[in-house]
C-alpha cells in the first residue's frame, strides 16, 4: 500500500507491525500533483508505479489533496483509497468521491488495519455467480431524472475490460436509447427479441443479429418501439423470456425500463389481456439489481419518494442502488447532497445513496455527437461518478492485502 498521510513515517511503521506492506510513503498534496500531471521526474514516476501497483492508497483528506484526477487514477488501478479527515468539511470533500467511510486523521494503525481488513483477502478465490448481477434494471420516478442517460453510462462502463454488455430499451411508453446514440430504430429492435422468445428461437446467435453493436465498446443495442402504438408486443411473458436468454448471451444486461408502475388494467377487467406496463414490471422482476434514479431537485426527490413504496411492492426483496442524479447546488442550495441524503433517510429509510453531478455540457456534446458520454467526455464528472458507482456496488474489483515487511522509502515533496 501506498501512505500519502502528512508526516505519515509514524503510520507507515505502525502499519508495517500489523503486518502489512507499505511500499511508498508521501505527502499527501504530492500525489494529487503527480496524478494532475503537475509534478514529473524520476522520483514522482516512482511514486506514481507505486499507486498503480499498490493495493490500497492512505490518504489525508483535504481540498488540495483528494481530487478528480487521484481518484480517477486509483479507478484505473483497481487501488482502494482510504480517506482520513480531520474536519467535517475534509469528509464533505470524501462524500463527494463517493468515499463515505472515513476515518479520523488520527486514526491509529490498528483502525486503518481493521479498515483495510474488511475487504476480500484474495482475488483469486472464486466468485459466487450470484454475487454479481446479470440483469440490471435502470428505473426512476415520473419525469425526466436521466434514466435513458444512465442506463447509456452504465452499460459503456460494465463494457470496461472486454466485457459483453447488452443494452435494451423496454421503454413502453418513451423509448430513447436509439434516438440518444444515432441508431435507426427501424430495425428489429427488443420487439423482435421478444416474439421469437414466445416461439422458442430466440438464441445468442439470433440476439446477435438483431442486435445493434455500438462502436468497439463492447455494447450491443436491442432498440426499442419505434411507435409507442406498439406497446402490445412487449407482453411480460414474452419480455421475461427475453431477458432470461439475454442473461446468457451477455455477461451484463442493462435494461431502460418507463416510469409507470400502475396496473389500471387488472382493476377494470379480469380478462387475460395485454398491459400498458407489463414490460416494466417483467423487467424488473427479472432483474437482479434495480437501479433507481432520482432527479436531485425538490420536484424529483418528491416524486421519487411517493413512488418507491410502489417499486418495492413490485420487486419484494431485490437489491436496490439509488443514485441522485442531476446534483448541484443551485436546485438545493448549501450541501446539496446532504440534504438529499437526509431526506431519502428520513422519509424513505434509504440510507446508501450515491450521486451523479449534472455536467450539462458533457450531455449536450456526446448527445450532439450520438456518442457515449464516455466516448465524448471521458474526463467528464458524471462520468467519473458513474465510474465509482459501478466500482462500489455493481462490479467492484477484487483488492488485496499482502502481509509482509519492507523497508519504507518516503517521498517529500521538496525531494520530488
Amino acid at each position: 500500500m501506498v501512505v500519502a498521510v502528512d508526516g505519515g513515517g509514524a503510520l507507515s511503521a505502525g502499519l508495517i507491525r500489523e503486518g502489512y506492506e507499505v511500499i511508498a510513503t508521501a505527502d499527501s498534496r504530492v500525489l494529487a500533483e503527480i496524478a494532475g500531471d503537475t509534478l514529473l521526474g524520476d522520483e514522482s514516476e516512482g511514486l506514481l508505479r507505486a499507486v498503480l501497483a499498490a493495493d490500497a492508497v492512505i490518504l489525508e483528506v483535504r481540498r488540495d489533496s483528494l481530487t478528480a484526477e487521484v481518484v480517477a487514477l486509483c479507478d484505473r488501478a483497481a487501488t482502494r483509497i482510504v480517506p482520513l479527515c480531520a474536519h467535517d468539511a475534509d469528509e464533505r470533500v470524501a462524500a463527494v468521491f463517493g468515499l463515505e467511510r472515513s476515518l479520523a486523521a488520527d486514526a491509529s494503525a490498528r483502525l486503518v488495519a481493521d479498515a483495510l481488513a474488511t475487504q476480500p483477502q484474495s482475488p483469486a478465490e472464486p466468485t459466487d455467480a450470484h454475487d454479481t448481477p446479470r440483469v440490471i434494471a435502470v428505473w426512476g420516478a415520473a419525469g425526466a431524472p436521466g434514466r435513458s442517460t444512465v442506463a447509456i453510462e452504465l452499460a459503456a462502463e460494465l463494457a470496461r475490460g472486454g466485457k459483453h454488455v447488452a443494452l435494451v430499451d423496454a421503454d413502453a411508453h418513451a423509448p430513447s436509447i436509439a434516438l440518444a446514440l444515432g441508431i435507426a430504430d427501424e430495425g428489429p429492435g427488443f420487439a423482435a427479441a421478444c416474439r421469437q422468445a414466445e416461439l422458442g428461437g430466440l438464441d445468442g446467435k439470433e440476439l446477435t443479429r438483431i442486435s445493434i453493436p455500438l462502436g468497439s465498446t463492447g455494447v450491443d443495442v436491442l432498440t426499442g418501439l419505434n411507435r409507442p402504438s406498439r406497446w402490445p408486443e412487449l407482453s411480460e411473458k414474452r419480455v421475461g423470456k427475453a431477458l432470461e436468454v439475454c442473461r446468457s448471451w451477455a455477461d451484463f444486461t442493462v435494461v431502460d425500463v418507463s416510469s409507470s408502475l400502475e396496473r389500471d388494467e387488472e382493476i377494470v377487467s379480469d380478462l387475460d389481456g395485454p398491459r400498458r406496463n407489463a414490460a416494466t414490471l417483467a423487467a424488473l422482476r427479472s432483474a437482479d439489481v434495480v437501479v433507481a434514479v432520482a432527479g436531485a431537485d425538490p420536484v424529483g426527490i418528491s416524486r421519487f419518494l411517493r413512488a418507491h413504496a410502489d417499486l418495492r411492492a413490485t420487486i419484494g426483496a431485490t437489491t436496490v442502488r439509488v443514485i441522485a442524479n442531476k446534483i448541484r447546488p443551485g436546485a438545493l442550495g448549501i450541501d446539496a447532497r446532504g440534504q438529499v441524503r437526509r431526506t431519502l433517510e428520513r422519509f424513505g429509510g434509504i440510507r446508501d445513496v450515491w450521486f451523479l453531478p449534472l455536467d450539462a455540457k458533457a450531455a449536450d456534446a456526446a448527445l450532439l455527437a450520438s456518442r457515449t458520454i464516455a466516448e465524448q467526455s471521458p474526463k467528464s464528472s458524471l462520468v467519473l461518478g458513474v465510474r465509482r458507482f459501478v466500482g462500489d456496488s455493481l462490479a467492484p474489483p477484487p483488492v488485496t492485502v499482502a502481509a509482509s515487511r519492507r523497508v519504507t522509502r518516503r517521498y517529500t515533496k521538496t525531494e520530488a
